[in-house]
């Protein structure tokens, strides 16, 4: 088992979990006033039209043209919080992972609430199980998609809750995943051997995470037994971007030799 991780800060960081549920409240909340506004203004008109009400758009159109304004400043609101969580998981794959997820549910859990608030308010149809009759013709009864469409107040939250309770099953997965992963680390920091190693092969996977690059390195170290070499991968800012020769810091556990940690050499030491 190797441990991949390459923070600038050797201390243990706990941070971006607290800044995760921090942004989280935010995000729901400006979710909710998306959901509520994109219920009502937006669907709920969607929705008359294709049940045969044409003029859902007439004299009530001014409450749901202020509404579609509510509903874009909050659709941006909310989108940018979403992106602020993915910035605060980290600049790891895993963890812009675990904030890809949280930030997924709280977009599920707002827009579960917020159309949930708004059911209450959806305009009803005229005419319940049959189309209203246009001049000269008859009425038709409803399509199975019609009916789809008259419970769309409900439908609405209910997929939303359920995306949500699949997700926070999801996002608690990642975080025990995490945390392990994160406890292996801090434990090679503080009872690992620690060596310099130097690369002697580095790749560019053409994958960026948050702005920073990410590359598939060959280090070798020095052990008790002897050399060895790891091959493993680095994100890494472009100052800090490893190449052939340079050394980076290695911390490897003497009882299981296949536990390794890989990190920037630290400032001002010398190859």
């Amino acid at each position: 088992m190797f441990a991949f991780a390459l923070p600038e800060d050797p201390r243990p960081d706990r941070g971006p979990g607290l800044r995760l549920w921090l942004l989280g409240v935010p995000t729901t909340l400006a979710w909710a006033a998306t959901g509520w506004s994109g219920a009502l203004g937006l669907l709920d008109g969607f929705r008359l039209m294709s049940l045969n009400r044409v003029g859902a758009w007439g004299a009530d159109a001014g409450p749901a043209v202020s509404l579609v304004l509510f509903f874009t400043v909050a659709v941006t609101v909310a989108s940018s919080l979403g992106f602020a969580m993915l910035w605060a998981a980290g600049i790891s794959l895993r963890r812009m992972g675990v904030g890809f997820r949280a930030s997924s549910l709280a977009t599920a859990l707002g827009v579960a609430l917020g159309s949930g608030l708004a059911i209450p308010s959806w305009t009803p149809p005229e005419s319940v199980g049959q189309r209203l009759p246009v001049p000269g013709g008859a009425a038709e009864p409803w399509s199975d998609v019609d009916w789809v469409v008259y419970y769309e107040p409900y439908l609405v939250p209910a997929v939303a809750a359920l995306v949500a309770l699949v997700l926070i099953v999801v996002l608690v997965c990642a975080f025990l995943a995490e945390a392990e992963a994160d406890d292996r680390v801090q434990a090679l920091r503080h009872r690992g051997r620690q060596v310099t190693g130097f690369v002697t092969h580095v790749e560019f996977t053409d994958v960026w995470v948050m702005g920073h690059p990410r590359f598939v390195v060959h280090v070798r170290f020095p052990t008790e037994a002897g050399e060895r070499t790891v091959v493993t991968t680095m994100v890494t800012s472009l100052f800090q971007a490893p190449a052939r020769g340079s050394a980076v810091q290695v911390r490897y556990d003497p009882r299981d030799p296949g536990t390794v940690l890989v990190e920037p050499a630290p400032a001002g030491s010398s190859c």
